[in-house]
């Protein structure tokens, strides 16, 4: 997989993200904002993100994927 791919498949799930993607070789960090975490505890917020690329995770395409998540007020 490549970063863009990664960045496809969480904005097609959490269409008003913000993300950016680093890593190859499996191993990725994603560095994610959207309003749709406001509310929610990182693991949730995680799970979220992980829901998006789950199938990836099941076919041993994406090993490995370090998520920050953040609403935009947390980057302010």
């Amino acid at each position: 997989m490549t970063p863009e791919q990664i960045q496809q498949l969480i904005v097609a799930h959490i269409p008003d993200a913000t993300v950016a993607v680093s890593g190859g070789d499996g191993n990725f960090v994603a560095n994610v904002t959207s309003d749709a975490f406001d509310g929610l505890t990182p693991i949730k917020r995680h799970k979220l993100v992980y829901a998006c690329v789950n199938d990836e995770i099941v076919s041993g395409e994406l090993h490995a994927l370090t998520i920050v998540a953040k609403t935009p007020a947390e980057l302010a």
